[in-house]
Parts: structure tokens; C-alpha cells; sequence
């Protein structure tokens, strides 16, 4: 994503200002300015429309970081800290009642072996909160059913522990046993293209798109009017956490969140 937001800037420049080779020591607080304008007031993303703050946000911080990175290679270029953030508004975070949470995993058809791994996979997001970037990246092995808890690599490859719920185990278990190929993903896609040669492990595995494919089905067959994605499985996780007794502290523990006040989003709705 760096990657993206650093090169559309560079694009911006380019056509901005009638150039294919704009040197980076020439940005000053006016380009950056401008730039900034350009993303709040002019572009519109051709599927979403208008830029959240938020989402300009990110722009801005990937460009600190490319200048930051330029400091340090010794290049005269201007400072990441006169690039300021805009003030973000209060997030408004969805989240799916006891009752949504019942109807979505109802609507799974769990007599085929694809609607029992849906069904694990609506089960272990809502058990343990994990993004779905880390769910997708899952293996088999990875996973211990008697015990009922995992590590997982998340963010800034920090490793924290994830628990499975009685129901996520059993559904987990289900969808396991029923498979019996080789594959060593835990969820692995039933359709899409399956190419001349054999397929490895990772052209198997499910992708996140695919889940967030996946969750919209349930929810218009469960009746949802609401969009939904896998986050909002891990926004409802740490919701019922909170509702339940738990501590900030064991939230921000189990979501993995590396600052306490990305946890602490989550008080204004428990």
C-alpha cells in the first residue's frame, strides 16, 4: 500500500507539474499543500467517491515515511514532520447484534463440504478476532483443537496468542475432517480456475477477497442490510469481549493492537 500511495503522488507530480523526472528535493510545503487539496477536494476514487480523511491520512504518512527514509540516505529534502495529518473524526464502527451474528452463520448450507469451511471461517472470526490477512495465512499445522488456542503472526510480525470457542472448535473439526486432500492451508478454495499444472499450496489457498466474497453472500441471505466485511466478525468480537467483562488491557492483548487507543475505540459502543 505504501508502494501505491507513494506512486500515485509521484503520478500526481508528474502530470501536475509537465514532468516525467521531478526531484525529490525540490518538494516543498506548497507541493505538499497542494497535494493535499488535490486529495480532499479534486480526486474521487472511481469506486468509492470522495476520500475519507482517514484515507488521506494514509497518503500523507507514507509519504513521512519515504522522506524519512531520503534523510537518511543524505538527501536534502524537506522535513516529514512539516507534513501534518488532518484531524480524524470519531470512527462509527459496525458491529453485528447476538441475534445478526445467529442469523449470518444460519445461513450457511453446512451439508457440503465448502459451506462447512464457511461456516468455521464465520466461527473462527467472531472466536478470536482475527484479521482476515492473518485467517487466510493459516495452515493446518498451525492449529491445535485440543487445546483450543494458536499463535498467529500479526502486525510488525508480533506474535500473539488467539482463542477458539467450543463452537469454533467443533465447526473447525468438522470442516477438517471432512477434507481430504493434501493441501496444507487451513482454508483453501472449491472453485476458480484450476490451471494445467498441479496446483501447490499457496494457488490453493483462499484469498481475502474471496472471504469477504463469502460474508457478503451470508449477509444478504441472512437478511443483513447492512454491508459487512471479515472486520466487522473482529470489531463484534472485541464488542462482546468488553459487554462480557473484559479488561481493555486483555482486549488490546487478544486483537493485537500495538497502542492502547486503538483498543480503546471499541468503549464508546460496549
Amino acid at each position: 500500500m505504501y508502494s501505491y500511495y507513494i506512486n500515485f503522488f509521484k503520478d500526481w507530480l508528474n502530470q501536475t507539474y509537465q514532468t516525467d523526472d521531478f526531484e525529490v528535493e525540490k518538494i516543498d510545503d506548497n507541493i505538499i499543500r497542494c497535494f493535499r487539496l488535490f486529495l480532499s477536494h479534486q480526486y474521487k476514487n472511481p469506486f468509492k467517491g470522495d476520500l475519507k480523511r482517514q484515507t488521506q491520512n494514509y497518503f500523507l504518512v507514507a509519504l513521512r515515511s519515504l522522506f524519512r527514509y531520503l534523510i537518511k540516505q543524505k538527501l536534502k529534502v524537506i522535513s516529514p514532520e512539516i507534513i501534518e495529518l488532518g484531524k480524524k473524526s470519531d470512527r462509527i464502527l459496525k458491529t453485528l447484534s447476538e441475534v445478526q451474528l445467529q442469523q449470518l452463520f444460519a445461513a450457511v448450507d453446512v451439508s457440503e463440504l465448502i459451506g462447512l469451511r464457511d461456516r468455521a471461517i464465520l466461527e473462527v472470526l467472531f472466536s478470536t478476532g482475527l484479521r482476515v490477512s492473518e485467517l487466510v495465512a493459516l495452515n493446518k499445522e498451525n492449529i491445535n483443537l485440543r487445546v483450543g488456542e494458536f499463535s498467529v503472526l500479526g502486525k510488525g510480525r508480533k506474535v500473539r496468542i488467539v482463542f477458539l470457542s467450543k463452537s469454533a472448535r467443533e465447526w473447525l473439526e468438522r470442516y477438517l475432517q471432512a477434507r481430504d486432500d493434501p493441501y496444507r492451508p487451513l482454508f483453501i478454495r472449491y472453485s476458480g480456475p484450476k490451471g494445467n499444472q498441479e496446483l501447490t499450496d499457496e494457488k490453493r489457498r483462499l484469498s481475502v477477497r474471496s472471504v469477504e466474497r463469502m460474508i457478503d453472500k451470508y449477509r444478504k441471505k441472512a437478511g443483513i442490510t447492512t454491508r459487512i466485511g471479515p472486520h466487522v466478525l473482529r470489531h463484534s468480537f472485541a464488542t462482546d469481549l468488553l459487554n462480557n467483562g473484559a479488561d481493555l488491557r486483555s482486549v488490546q492483548e487478544m486483537l493485537g493492537h500495538k497502542n492502547i487507543a486503538t483498543t480503546q475505540i471499541y468503549t464508546h459502543i460496549s
